[in-house]
């Protein structure tokens, strides 16, 4: 097979990562790729404690896929066995086990998402229940025998929540260790993670040497930045953009970042424009809300299509910007003359409880045609002519009794 030269993909590999342990190692895999015709093999871990990928989830990703675009091997490895441990990463307390069924119907879930970044047809997806899930008790404690627990307590969130006498369970540590056995397995060149996990990726990179394996490199990618503008972003923060975001839903959160992000973003989630970096930077200074539009549209295009994209920032502008109605509002019909407004957000799905819907009412939030609803007990009257029901910025709904003429 192939290659580019050692010099070229190293200028596509090392771009916007964090750290990489180490460049010289892997300048030297990649000369001994090129000259076997062998491609590199390339481990990601995926954790599917949550189904749902967000766009912090795309920058590693992205690395991955261009590994793949240089003629390597992408290993994709679902930790449903891991996931019952809990990843300790970054946490300041023990986190949920899944059970074995919720890990796998996250990963299955997990790597229909990551492929609208990877090429799945030349992607290895593993699930490391196959390999882990059929160790002896007596494999485990040889395993348990490679880290003191002085070494495991130099880990950032372990060494916290130990001075500040927050418990760590016993399993916690266990974690890092399997993560590594993966790279035991595999016998992977290369791992990638995000900067919280250099941890674990070291862990694999001496058991691997360990075992008399060649160490992986190990290449740290930044955690991107939520919406807040503060946070790493984490759907549970709700401050993330999720991969099944609808389109308008993707670009109205993309334009909701602060204007300090827009360039990291770019840089980001836009790789392949990453030589107009400079450019990017001048227009955020001299016209952000336009360059914040175009980033918005771009993403989009990247995770739909290029139409789907202008149709988001149309129906933005209009809804948004404008205030109007969408213009494609399904009809939902009733048997009913009239029904309260609380009931009638209910059955549309545009509330989770009444709750929820008498809170939307009392701010202001509800409105009926062009009359804003004031009254938790309000009835709205259904007819032949549809109604548009708004709810909060940007839900509407066409509402309209069954018994209609037209």
């Amino acid at each position: 097979m192939h290659f580019p030269t050692v010099k070229e993909q190293l200028d596509v590999i090392v771009n916007n990562t964090v750290e990489v342990l180490s460049v010289d190692e892997l300048e030297k895999k990649l000369l001994k790729s090129i000259k076997t015709g062998k491609p590199l093999r390339i481990k990601l871990g995926a954790d599917p404690s949550r189904p749902d990928l967000h766009l912090g989830h795309s920058v590693v990703l992205r690395k991955l896929r261009e590994f793949q675009d240089l003629g390597h091997e992408a290993i994709l490895i679902i930790g449903d066995f891991t996931a019952m441990i809990g990843d300790p990463s970054g946490k300041s307390k023990t986190r949920p086990q899944l059970s074995a069924e919720e890990a796998r119907e996250n990963g299955r879930s997990y790597f229909e998402q990551a492929s609208k970044i990877l090429d799945p047809e030349h992607t290895t997806i593993c699930y490391n229940s196959d390999w882990l899930g059929r160790m002896s008790f007596a494999d485990v404690i040889r395993l348990a025998s490679h880290y003191t627990v002085a070494r495991m307590l130099e880990r950032d969130d372990f060494e916290k929540r130990y001075r500040s006498h927050e418990p760590i369970s016993i399993h916690e540590f266990l974690y890092p260790l399997a993560q590594g056995r993966d790279s035991v397995h595999l016998e992977n060149d290369v791992e990638l993670g995000g900067t919280d996990q250099k941890f674990n990726l070291l862990v694999g990179r001496d058991l691997q040497r360990e075992e008399g394996f060649a160490p992986q490199v190990c290449i740290t990618m930044p955690l991107l930045v939520g919406t807040d503008g503060v946070e790493k972003m984490s759907k549970s923060l709700g401050n993330a953009i999720c991969f099944n975001d609808p389109p308008e839903e993707m670009y109205g959160r993309m334009l909701s970042i602060p204007d300090t992000l827009i360039e990291t973003y770019w840089r980001l989630l836009l790789p392949q424009h990453a030589d107009s970096i400079e450019s990017v930077s001048a227009k955020v200074a001299t016209d952000p809300r336009e360059t914040k539009r175009t980033l918005a549209r771009e993403v989009v295009a990247q995770y739909f299509t290029a139409d789907a994209a202008t149709m988001a920032q149309e129906h933005f502008d209009r809804v948004i910007v404008q205030k109007q109605a969408p213009a494609d509002i399904p009809t939902s019909e009733f048997d009913a003359e009239s029904m309260p407004v609380v009931e009638l957000l209910m059955e549309l799905g545009a509330v989770p409880s009444k709750t929820e819907a008498r809170r939307m009412i009392q701010q202001g939030a509800v409105q009926a045609g062009e009359t804003k609803v004031t009254d938790i007990a309000a009835i709205l009257e259904l007819s032949e002519i549809p109604v548009i029901l708004k709810a909060g910025k940007r839900k509407f709904f066409k509402v309209a009794s069954r018994k209609k003429t037209f």
